[in-house]
């Protein structure tokens, strides 16, 4: 698949989050930008602001957890399946405020990778893989990071 047809599902998918998840669409949300190994999720400070002027932390966790499913259903739609993605478990650590508007990058955990996902999808109708994401800070530190997996798995066919 192209460049630019992986582009244009990815912008379909945040439609799709923006018109299905209400908080998604509260949020603001919009795609930054995607790649074979990652997808980024853009979200303006006014919608997300807390009460000291910075980013809630609850809508870092969100967007974050967005962008982590969004990165795995993407891999899935492009592929064709069609399964049900759901966060298993995940830790977030909060290391500063952020101020402005903010993106989210989620890639795949070190040492997970699609192979092994879609091997365990086609012989057993259920995966799990583990994602990383972060939302960049001020230096070379992030201001935010959440550790996730995220568990798919297919939907029966439509019984006739």
């Amino acid at each position: 698949m192209s460049s630019n047809d992986r582009q244009t599902l990815a912008r379909k998918l945040v439609d799709f989050m923006r018109e299905e998840i209400p908080l998604a669409r509260s949020m603001d949300l919009g795609l930054r930008g995607c790649g074979e190994d990652h997808l980024s999720i853009a979200a303006p400070l006014l919608p997300n602001v807390n009460d000291k002027g910075c980013a809630f932390g609850g809508s870092l966790v969100s967007t974050m957890t967005l962008t982590g499913w969004g990165l795995v259903e993407l891999e899935l739609r492009l592929r064709g399946e069609d399964c049900d993605v759901f966060v298993a478990d995940s830790t977030v650590r909060y290391l500063e405020p952020v101020w402005t508007d903010f993106v989210s990058e989620a890639r795949l955990a070190e040492g997970a990778d699609w192979t092994s996902f879609f091997d365990t999808l086609a012989t057993r109708g259920r995966a799990r893989i583990d994602v990383a994401c972060q939302v960049p800070g001020t230096g070379d530190r992030p201001a935010a990071t959440l550790a996730a997996r995220f568990v798919a798995k297919r939907r029966p066919p439509d019984a006739v």
